[in-house]
């Protein structure tokens, strides 16, 4: 360093610097999950390209979050974890050690969730289509709506960093959000997860409405209510501690199966 600022490092050995660091941080935690950009999107599927697309459309942050693309493309973010409105990274920054980066998100308030989902109920078809982002457009509008959409607002949005610098938003917090983009386009349901919003409820009260609209144009009334155990077979979620509607009816049936199933993996 010199005069006060850190002297220019080439984006090749900042590079070097940020493998050498990950490879350090690997042997002491083995399920470190550092952000790999292939390309040059940093996303590239709806759900991510529409996380970045939201940062990026609100005055507070559209010229700050720019300054952390680079270093979420040159591998700077050696570590992001996602859970319920929390996200926590390790990111490379000037110094030797990583910068710890904090960020909160708000959960999203029960009248705009109802509200959301009153909308989007009877129009998403399936978890598939959900997770690749195929629905109606009007839906996806209704999802991106400033301040009432599902994704977070600014002031919904609040972080902290390790780092010296005391800017509204630093490099390392713009390189994480812009990290949550690119981590959404492997795994969506993190979406929900960050959000603290339980999807299921969303898929099965869609597909109650369809149903009872296709009894309705048919004549008969709906005896049917659609539970988790129906609704993991329907879409393949996996909900622990809650047998699936074959295993409660043919119980001994569903273990042949596992352990055939089990004896064919091993062979």
């Amino acid at each position: 360093m010199s005069w006060g600022y850190f002297e220019y490092t080439p984006v090749a050995q900042k590079k070097a610097d940020a493998q050498r660091q990950l490879e350090k941080l690997r042997k002491k935690n083995p399920n470190i999950s550092p952000v790999v950009i292939e390309g040059r999107k940093i996303a590239k599927t709806w759900w991510g390209m529409a996380w970045n697309r939201n940062l990026e459309s609100y005055a507070d942050y559209s010229n700050r979050i720019s300054r952390g693309s680079a270093y979420v493309r040159n591998g700077m973010v050696l570590d992001l974890q996602i859970t319920s409105g929390n996200i926590s990274a390790l990111v490379q920054g000037s110094r030797s050690e990583p910068y710890k980066v904090l960020i909160r998100i708000d959960k999203l308030s029960a009248a705009r969730w109802n509200a959301i989902a009153e909308q989007s109920s009877s129009r998403i078809g399936s978890l598939a289509e959900l997770t690749e982002g195929k629905f109606p457009e009007t839906l996806s509008q209704a999802f991106l709506q400033q301040g009432k959409g599902l994704f977070p607002s600014p002031k919904e949005i609040h972080f902290n960093c390790s780092c010296p610098d005391w800017a509204g938003m630093c490099k390392h917090v713009a390189a994480t959000l812009y990290g949550v983009g690119a981590r959404l386009d492997h795994d969506p349901l993190l979406f929900f997860t960050l959000r603290d919003i339980d999807f299921s409820a969303l898929l099965k009260k869609s597909v109650e409405e369809k149903i009872e609209s296709l009894l309705k144009n048919a004549n008969k009334k709906s005896q049917r209510v659609i539970d988790d155990a129906d609704l993991a077979g329907l879409f393949g979620v996996q909900t622990p501690g809650v047998q699936t509607a074959e295993e409660r009816r043919s119980p001994r049936k569903v273990q042949r199966k596992r352990r055939a199933g089990a004896g064919a993996a091993g062979a």
